[in-house]
């Protein structure tokens, strides 16, 4: 684990010599992968490195594990609450598509929770601006190859560290590094709505799906499942289509 860590934060520096940004920040949400992920850049980049916390209709109990995330790491932290933000978007928007009748109630929850997302996005980047800093993504292998992310949401980030990693793989780094055993042992949630957790959303666990990604043997239920999430969410990992002319 010693040496994977080392190739990581070697890669990261790499990164930020390569681009001639002068850092590294990310969101951290209280959750395992960006809890990691903070730990690895604050090695890479010490003098150089945020932390970026961002509030949203969120669970207290989340706000207090980025700040634990923050403190086992000594990170540099910034705090911006997005709760108000979001609130006047959202009904703005709602309050227009409704006055035409056209408002899809079915997706409102998911609408709700990926603006969420892609606000945290936008304001990582303005961040990143502001620092000539790389943003820094957290998704693992299990959610990359799922899409298990939003698209310009947690999955708009200039570089993944943890992308190859299996959930498994991630929480042993976890432990290595130091990260607080209250977030390793949580279940997984991206914090989207109460009571909301990652496998719960996706029909499966990441047990299985590490497993799947490891070319083992699991029920066909899950693998039908886990197929079908990486079939559909094909245009999250490939970006946009282009026309092409043909010549």
């Amino acid at each position: 684990m010693e040496e994977t860590v080392d190739k990581i934060v070697q890669w990261l520096q790499q990164q930020v010599q390569e681009t001639g940004v002068n850092g590294l920040l990310v969101g951290v949400s209280g959750g395992l992968d960006s809890a990691v992920v903070a730990h690895l850049i604050k090695r890479a980049v010490p003098d150089h490195s945020l932390g970026v916390i961002m509030p949203c209709k969120s669970n207290p109990t989340d706000i207090n594990h980025a700040q634990d995330v923050s403190e086992s790491c000594e990170i540099n932290t910034v705090t911006v609450d997005l709760t108000e933000t979001h609130q006047v978007l959202y009904n703005g928007i709602q309050q227009q598509v409704r006055q035409k009748g056209e408002w899809q109630e079915a997706n409102d929850q998911l609408a709700d929770a990926n603006l969420r997302a892609r606000l945290r996005m936008s304001t990582l980047y303005t961040l990143a601006t502001n620092y000539n800093y790389l943003v820094v993504g957290t998704d693992n292998a299990a959610e990359w190859y799922t899409g298990y992310f939003t698209k310009y949401g947690d999955g708009g980030v200039d570089i993944l560290p943890i992308v190859e990693f299996t959930k498994q793989e991630v929480r042993e780094m976890a432990s290595y590094l130091g990260v607080p055993e209250q977030i390793i042992d949580k279940k997984p949630s991206a914090d989207l709505w109460e009571g909301q957790t990652d496998e719960a959303e996706m029909g499966t666990t990441y047990d299985i799906i590490d497993a799947y990604l490891q070319g083992q043997e699991i029920p066909e239920a899950d693998k039908e499942t886990i197929e079908k999430l990486h079939k559909r969410t094909e245009h999250k990992r490939n970006g946009a289509k282009h026309f092409v002319i043909k010549g």
